[in-house]
């Protein structure tokens, strides 16, 4: 029986596709029974117009999710599984509900609307989750380092969930793009995945090698240094008083949590498989549009792509009139071809020169990545976010959102295939 899956904030649909395949595979352990995708900024959801022509006959919802929550809760079905990117915003518990709901943060913060689904849920709130954020949620906010995940943790600990973290570069596993992200596996109180975190005793054990994400994604021996700390207590509270004073955040790139005690190290990666470039993500240049290539005007005039690409060191004026020294250095340009590429944000669509947007040489001449190749950096089927209404400067605002599709897909076979051979010993015990 396939595990059923819950998608928030779903986007162009990364978790989807990660899990069950696009096409779904037959075979697929994965069955996303509800999703929903909104963004509160935008008048035209353009992220949930390819959700629903890509899944046409999904269980799809394209409404705000705190809305939903509060009149339609009936309509989130029960669920095995819930997933979700959700954005990195300040997770600063705000009030105490009166009227014994528990806790809540600031409106618009979706973090809480995770939390409101697994309350409301009781008994029936999903066994596991699968959530994904920039790796800066561990550090977050600057003033109070750790306080963000410290709450995150804490809820989900008052919630009977043991959590286990990673910060994922796709690119050290691999994958043919630079990018940093947070995955975090939660799994309920009455699972045998959970039972074996309790039954490990050096917490260490499960992050090296014995945990779910150690299994997909390996490391080498873990750092000696090991820090261990507890988040147990009243939500409030931690929010206002975890890790105050301190510079650094007790949180390192890999972690467990259960019964409110945390173990969080450092760990390096140990891949030793085939690695994906920026190069072999490329189609053939006669497949570029001609409106993607640097004109030499573009490249050379006084704000163009070789002055925004190189380094400078130059007196800049406020609007103010403060006059200031400014300095950076040079980024390589044109991208190598031989590596996985930098990292894919938001901004990269467009023809405006731009520090931070790929330029890659092809047969001699400078050129901006196409959609495809955007989303090929994301490991997402060719062309999946064509569709008449939708720009190439809104496609690649898509993947400059997304996931890369590959660390969903290989955390979820772990998952899964862990499940399994629990659900096996059962059978022959």
């Amino acid at each position: 029986m396939p595990i059923r899956v819950v998608e928030l904030f779903a986007g162009v649909g990364g978790f989807r596709i990660g899990l069950e395949g696009y096409p779904k595979r037959k075979d697929a352990s994965y069955d996303v029974v509800w999703s929903n995708q909104w963004e509160p900024s935008t008048k035209t959801q353009h992220a949930n117009m390819v959700y629903e022509n890509r899944w046409p006959d999904a269980n799809h919802c394209g409404e705000n999710i705190e809305d939903v929550i509060e009149n339609k809760f009936d309509e989130i079905p029960n669920h095995d599984l819930l997933v979700g990117g959700f954005p990195c915003q300040d997770y600063s518990v705000a009030t105490t509900l009166k009227n014994s709901k528990g806790l809540i943060g600031k409106k618009g913060v979706l973090w809480w609307s995770i939390e409101a689904i697994l309350r409301r849920k009781g008994n029936d709130r999903p066994r596991y989750l699968m959530l994904e954020n920039v790796d800066r949620l561990l550090k977050s906010p600057s003033k109070q380092r750790g306080r963000d995940f410290a709450v995150m943790l804490a809820s989900l600990n008052n919630l009977g969930y043991a959590v286990e973290w990673r910060v994922i570069n796709a690119a050290e596993y691999g994958m043919p793009q630079r990018r940093r992200r947070i995955f975090f596996l939660a799994y309920r109180n009455d699972t045998n995945v959970y039972n074996q975190i309790l039954e490990t005793q050096n917490k260490e054990d499960w992050l090296d090698s014995d945990g779910i994400i150690a299994s997909a994604f390996p490391v080498r021996e873990i750092n000696e240094k090991i820090n261990r700390g507890n988040i147990e207590g009243d939500l409030v509270n931690i929010s206002e008083e975890f890790n105050k004073g301190e510079k650094n955040s007790p949180f390192e790139n890999c972690g467990v949590m259960i019964n409110g005690e945390y173990t969080t190290v450092k760990v390096k990666p140990d891949y030793h498989g085939i690695n994906k470039t920026l190069g072999s993500v490329l189609i053939n240049f006669n497949e570029v549009p001609n409106d993607f290539f640097i004109t030499e005007e573009d490249i050379n005039k006084p704000k163009g792509w070789k002055y925004l690409k190189g380094s400078k060191s130059e007196v800049r004026e406020t609007k103010d009139g403060f006059k200031y020294n400014y300095t950076e250095g040079s980024m390589i340009f044109p991208d190598a071809l031989d590596n996985a590429s930098r990292t894919i944000i938001t901004g990269e669509g467009g023809k405006s020169p731009s520090r931070f947007k790929h330029v890659v040489e092809q047969n001699g001449r400078l050129r901006r990545l196409t959609p495809k190749e955007l989303e090929r950096l994301n490991m997402f089927p060719d062309n999946h976010t064509e569709l008449n209404g939708i720009s190439d400067t809104k496609r690649a605002f898509f993947m400059g959102n997304a996931l890369v599709v590959g660390i969903v897909k290989k955390l979820g076979e772990e998952l899964s295939e862990r499940i399994d051979a629990i659900i096996k010993e059962e059978q022959f015990a």
